[in-house]
């Protein structure tokens, strides 16, 4: 074997065992991950160094053991939609995560206030997919005609870490955006219009208290500026792995309202006006 095609061999050698190796790591750490959601423990030991390419194949691992319990994919998620919010975890664009069946629960739910480790709730709003032809939209009103309805959304993440680890951007990819529950309310159809286009961004979302207090506000354009840019983002974030969205697929948009954490005794209340034609659509959470 002479000098060049021995050096050949040594350096594909070397890429296996590092494949194999970082792949190794990267089950550890997913399975890691899953036994701290199935415990609702926080994360306590984890590698803060991680990029973002090695959060998003983790968080592959972690998602794989999760759908086991969970139930299949149903959709998608971003999160960090918000400029001022990015900033906080030291990125510059959102992430992604994936949705499980068994994540998303109707409207009028009532959970123990520790679903999780470090549980949190905020407003939010889904858009389930009309047809895989959104993969072709290349802007924001081509993407509405891709889109079947319109779902009010309370997001129940769980940022899972301990408060002692400082989360940044890959930590919070590697956990799926800390996806782990969320309520619904019934889907309102949505119009490939002008005026829906509108609607989409300027709608008004309140929470509110057991009492009818509003705590926090937000509006439709709080999500990068309008919801189906964060559509046309998650399309291309997928689309660029090879995955394409497809019909019935729900995509969690982000932060309208800021995040709120969950106290015992309480209801979270999420009314939505200017958005369903018939008038203003309240959902809500209780907390045991």
């Amino acid at each position: 074997m002479n000098s060049r095609r021995c050096l050949c061999v040594v350096l594909a050698l070397a890429m296996a065992v590092f494949f194999i190796a970082g792949n190794g790591l990267c089950i550890d750490e997913a399975s890691n991950f899953a036994r701290h959601f199935a415990e609702k423990s926080a994360v306590t030991a984890v590698n803060t160094d991680m990029t973002l390419p090695e959060a998003m194949e983790i968080q592959k691992a972690y998602v794989a053991i999760l759908e086991k319990t969970e139930g299949p994919v149903v959709g998608y998620k971003a999160g960090l939609t918000n400029t001022s919010v990015q900033k906080t975890f030291g990125v510059t664009h959102p992430l992604r995560g994936t949705l499980l069946k068994k994540m998303l629960l109707p409207s009028g739910t009532v959970l123990p206030a520790a679903f999780g480790a470090r549980p949190l709730s905020e407003g939010d709003l889904i858009l389930r997919v009309g047809d895989d032809g959104i993969n072709k939209a290349g802007n924001a009103m081509e993407a509405l005609r891709h889109i079947d309805a319109a779902i009010p959304f309370v997001e129940l993440p769980d940022l899972m870490y301990g408060k002692d680890i400082k989360i940044n951007g890959p930590l919070l990819a590697a956990v799926n955006v800390a996806a782990r529950l969320g309520v619904m309310g019934d889907p309102i159809p949505v119009e490939a219009t002008p005026a829906w286009f509108e609607k989409l961004a300027s709608f008004k979302l309140e929470i509110l208290d057991e009492k009818g207090t509003v705590l926090v506000t937000g509006e439709g354009k709080n999500l990068l500026d309008h919801p189906l840019n964060v559509v046309l983002w998650i399309k291309d974030s997928l689309n660029a792995e090879g995955i394409q969205l497809k019909k019935g697929d729900f995509l969690s948009l982000g932060t309208i309202t800021k995040l709120m954490p969950t106290k015992p005794g309480t209801v979270v209340k999420a009314k939505y006006t200017g958005l369903d034609p018939k008038g203003p659509v309240t959902i809500e959470v209780r907390f045991q």
